[in-house]
């Protein structure tokens, strides 16, 4: 093993030591004194971007035999990961501290998310994807049950894991089957395979590519894989909730590009129509269900399958452009998200601010939260100028140049029923008397992240072409 190796793969070896000195220090910290463990997990995702950004290759290259891989696609989804969970960190602080849940537990396990997170962007090998999904899916199930003493979270947790556990042995089940048929685990080499053979394009390739696709979508909350995903959104703390709708959506893009991509990219005809409709059932049941809820991070896990909808719909088509739109549509919904249960976070004063009822007045009460709220409900809604409507603007057009103008149709019509309940947010905020008239407390470092987080949903809404000339680039 040279150096160039160790150096290409030091972000991945930097966070797992760091956890490790997170785990060590955390022992001899009291509860009063859990912002040393708070400081050191910043410190932590300080440095691991710091080195993603420092050793992320302007070319492919392919390390450990072939099984990691570093791009710049690689690059770009790890430092949004980072920067999510730093995100999350900082707008979890003070619920955390009044909670009374300020544990190591919480950052370690996020932290452990996180590098199971990194694992699935690089791997270039069905098995280090599975290992960098497990990694993840064990940080999650102990994540939503963090509050011990909470039945939902209980019950929750219980749910996700024993349907993240169906998911996981569907995903190995089809893994056992692609190999046996290929006799490769790389994804470049069973795409190398299946170019030098196309007799392997058979119906024991596509059986064992069909259990792949199912863990695939079970991990991205899609129809009809998604049962777990409100409940989980539901049941879980705010902040746990705003860790599973950010950084894993990343993951699972890299998960879903590597394999469709990577390895079957030359037999795109093939998984094309699993993948549209899919993404048709996702669209539709998501948007349509979302109408009917009261829970607002229920409601907000309902339009997340939505919006996964629209992600598998830019990966249907095939194209570089396709897949570009899709990473771009990815990368702007977690900023969305992240900006949403931020938002919840906030209002969660004393009391869950889980309800719409809980945004009533929010307007006459803090005009800047009911502002920067506005922006990223206008933003998932799609309506201009805020980034989510280039997003799903580019993800339609993309579409349509593929021949399926009735797709496209259909999710403009998907756009315009899910308006409905994120129109009802900014109603609650601006044209309902407010239930509670406490003011709203929060932290300079939380009001300024929230600030920027809304005002950015802004910003890449105007000036779009940056981001998604630099999406266009990494997708080679």
């Amino acid at each position: 093993m040279d150096m160039q190796t160790l150096v290409l793969a030091s972000a991945e070896i930097f966070l797992l030591t760091m956890i490790c000195v997170v785990l060590v220090v955390d022992l001899f910290v009291t509860d009063q004194n859990r912002t040393i463990t708070f400081g050191l997990s910043l410190a932590s995702l300080v440095g691991t971007g710091f080195l993603v950004l420092s050793n992320t290759p302007a070319t492919t290259q392919y390390l450990f035999d072939g099984s990691y891989v570093s791009d710049p696609l690689a690059g770009l989804l790890k430092m949004a990961s980072i920067v999510m969970v730093g995100i999350g960190f900082i707008y979890s602080r003070s619920y955390l501290i009044q909670s009374k849940l300020m544990k190591g537990e919480f950052f370690l396990l996020s932290l452990f998310g996180l590098l199971g997170i990194l694992i699935m962007i690089s791997a270039n090998s069905l098995l280090i994807m599975y290992l960098g999904l497990e990694t993840l899916a064990l940080s999650l199930y102990a994540l939503v049950a963090f509050e011990r003493n909470s039945r939902d979270a209980a019950e929750s947790a219980m749910k996700y894991f024993i349907l993240g556990a169906i998911a996981s042995g569907s995903l190995l089940y089809g893994i056992s089957w692609v190999y046996g048929v290929t006799g490769a685990i790389e994804f470049n080499e069973i795409a190398t395979a299946i170019a030098n053979d196309p007799s392997l394009n058979s119906l024991p390739l596509w059986f064992g590519v069909s259990f792949m696709i199912v863990g695939i979508a079970f991990k991205f909350g899609a129809v009809p894989f998604h049962m777990w995903l409100p409940d989980v959104y539901q049941g879980a703390r705010t902040p746990v909730t705003l860790f599973i709708a950010t950084a894993p959506k990343l993951a699972a893009f890299a998960l879903i590009y590597r394999v469709l991509v990577d390895g079957l990219g030359d037999l795109h005809a093939s998984w094309q129509a699993i993948i549209m409709i899919i993404s048709l059932l996702s669209m539709v049941l998501g948007n349509i269900v979302a109408i009917a809820q009261t829970n607002i991070k229920r409601m907000l896990g309902y339009s997340a399958i939505g919006h996964v909808g629209f992600i598998f719909a830019g990966i249907f088509t095939g194209s570089q452009i396709g897949y570009s739109a899709a990473l771009f549509y990815s990368l702007t919904y977690v900023l969305m998200a992240a900006g949403a249960f931020g938002l919840v976070i906030i209002l969660s004063d004393q009391k869950e601010a889980e309800s719409l009822e809980d945004f009533k007045g929010l307007g006459q009460r803090n005009p800047w939260l009911a502002m920067l709220m506005l922006f990223i409900m206008l933003g998932m809604a799609g309506i201009p100028p805020w980034v989510g409507f280039f997003a799903k603007l580019t993800i339609i057009n993309t579409v349509v140049e593929a021949g399926f103008t009735w797709f496209a149709i259909v999710m403009v019509l998907s756009s315009v029923i899910g308006a409905f309940y994120y129109l009802r947010v900014i109603w609650y905020m601006y044209f309902e008397k407010a239930v509670n008239t406490k003011a709203i407390n929060m932290g300079k470092d939380i009001g300024l992240v929230a600030s920027l987080n809304g005002l950015l949903i802004l910003g890449l809404g105007i000036f779009p072409a940056t981001l998604m000339q630099y999406c266009l680039s990494v997708i080679n």
